[in-house]
């Protein structure tokens, strides 16, 4: 088929093939581009031997290119979409519309090409560019498992415009009945399924699941109307442990920790309504909740060993009580007191002669004052005044994240967990056999049980000690090295700022954020 000829050469289609008769040499490139221009099906690979063909001096027949179909056909390799490329000039599309139509739709049938088929918009098209025709339809991911728990108050106190933080409505402890709800999930869904260009389907993926983290042995799961759910086994009171929801063991005392309790040891938590008398002690595995509004006197020992500890009214400690605790400590003054806290330490008005000791100390940032004694902490300690005008003493410490020391303690703590896991499941496997044979047994066997039914609860209670330390420590990495001290009103002379191994005594009134700049103390 002849595709063009002028007095230099002559253009015919054989087979698909594009060749050339060269009448006369010299025809030049831009007149041949031309002749691409009109006939878009013409496609040249090689434009060098193309134009060596052309200045060449003998008339025999070469072949320079390929002869395109008027239509193709493309689709994607997940089947997903469906291209034609249509190698004719735009007034061609014109002139042919019905019939383009008539080739596209003949051109889908032939490929299987039946779904998601586009209407073909003419002043879209672009010769020799790729037009979408078709789309499939992608499958739907099926909606994630939600999870939702009972919330526990914040614990934080409010502060008024004034500056007066309100300790006395905190919602410290949060009271649970047997079989109230604590949580639920809702399932993940399964997927609305797709389906590519040639009508196959396309499954869908099921949406993401998620698991409810309960303590087994203080919360059971249950099915209700096609959800989770989450419910307490016995009267306590809430709790929270490493995103693990739990209730603990609650022992309510209306009136003082004194003479007529003795000395309180519980593996759970504490509310008393009253005080605790001086001299007296209250240990607890978790929260430890002390309302009197007068305040605590000369209190031996108060412990949470792993939760927070609330006094409501302050304390006076007389330099001899010491209240330490696994979490935060939340008091409304301390008074020559000893306070250590894991976590963070909150006080209200005031802390006096006492000695401090948290990850961060905040003192009402407004009106608090810390007057003698000494603060320690490892990031932040937060107060609106430090020291008084009679120049009393008072250091403020913060000693920064020891990082290297604590991913060590976390590679000695991990070998030391992974050993005690051994033998728990060393313990249980022997546990589990010796039930097997529970009505069998001598009384020498029962003995060889029990035993090893204590040992058990002894290393399971270690692994988990062992589990939350790592966490807190991993916690403690995560959290940027703010490093510093805020007096926001008046640090007076007497005032020992420590940051890291930088210490400056205050010999004059000042204020500011004190932090180690270009190694630096910038006091």
């Amino acid at each position: 088929m002849l595709l063009e000829e002028n007095k230099f050469i002559s253009l015919n289609e054989v087979e698909g093939k594009v060749m050339i008769t060269i009448h006369k040499p010299g025809y030049p490139l831009k007149e041949f581009e031309k002749i691409l221009h009109r006939n878009p099906r013409i496609k040249i690979p090689n434009f060098i031997e193309l134009k060596k063909a052309l200045i060449s001096e003998e008339l025999a027949d070469f072949e320079v290119g390929l002869f395109l179909p008027s239509i193709e056909l493309e689709y994607t390799n997940d089947l997903m979409s469906a291209h034609i490329i249509v190698h004719e000039t735009i007034e061609y599309y014109d002139e042919y519309e019905m019939n383009l139509n008539k080739r596209v739709n003949l051109l889908l049938r032939e490929n299987g090409i039946v779904h998601g088929i586009q209407d073909i918009i003419l002043k879209e098209m672009k010769t020799s560019k790729p037009y979408t025709i078709a789309k499939g339809t992608p499958p739907q991911k099926g909606a994630d498992a939600k999870i939702k728990y009972l919330e526990r108050p914040e614990r934080k106190p409010i502060i008024d415009e004034e500056g007066k933080a309100d300790y006395f409505d905190m919602n410290f402890i949060l009271e649970i009945n047997k079989d109230d709800w604590l949580g639920e999930k809702l399932e993940a869904q399964e997927g609305v399924p797709g389906t590519n260009v040639k009508g196959d389907s396309i499954p869908a993926l099921k949406g993401k699941d998620l698991n409810l983290k309960y303590d087994s042995k203080s919360v059971y799961e249950i099915e209700e109307l096609g959800k989770s759910v989450l419910r307490a086994q016995m009267n306590g009171v809430l709790d929270i442990q490493d995103g693990r929801i739990m209730v603990h063991k609650h022992l309510p005392i209306n009136g003082d920790v004194g003479v007529e309790t003795g000395n309180l040891k519980f593996d759970g938590s504490i509310s008393i309504t009253g005080t605790v008398i001086s001299g007296f002690s209250v240990i607890a595995s978790g929260d430890i909740s002390i309302e009197s509004s007068d305040g605590v006197f000369h209190a031996k020992h108060i412990q949470s060993v792993h939760g927070d500890i609330y006094i409501r009214g302050g304390i006076f400690g007389k330099g001899e009580s010491l209240v330490e605790a696994g979490g935060s400590i939340f008091v409304k003054h301390s008074n020559e007191s000893i306070l250590s806290a894991n976590k963070d330490i909150h006080i209200g008005y005031y802390a006096l002669g006492s000695t401090i000791r948290a990850n961060s100390v905040f003192v009402n940032e407004l009106k608090g004052k810390i007057i003698g004694g000494r603060a320690e902490a490892i990031n932040v300690i937060t107060t609106a005044y430090s020291g008084n005008h009679l120049e009393r003493k008072t250091d403020l410490i913060v000693h920064g994240i020891n990082r290297q020391a604590l991913q060590n303690e976390v590679k000695i703590k991990a070998v030391e967990l992974r050993e005690i896991q051994e033998e728990i499941y060393s313990f249980e496997k022997k546990v589990t056999q010796l039930q097997l044979m529970l009505g069998k047994m001598s009384p020498q066997q029962i003995g060889v049980y029990e035993e090893s039914k204590r040992l058990l609860e002894e290393k399971q209670k270690l692994s988990s000690q062992l589990d939350r330390d790592i966490q807190q420590i991993l916690v403690t990495l995560r959290t940027p090295d703010e490093c510093e001290i805020r007096v926001t009103k008046e640090a007076h002379a007497g005032t020992n700022i420590q940051v890291g191994s930088k210490t400056k005594s205050l010999n004059h009134v000042t204020s500011g954020v004190f932090k180690i700049e270009n190694g630096v103390l910038n006091v």
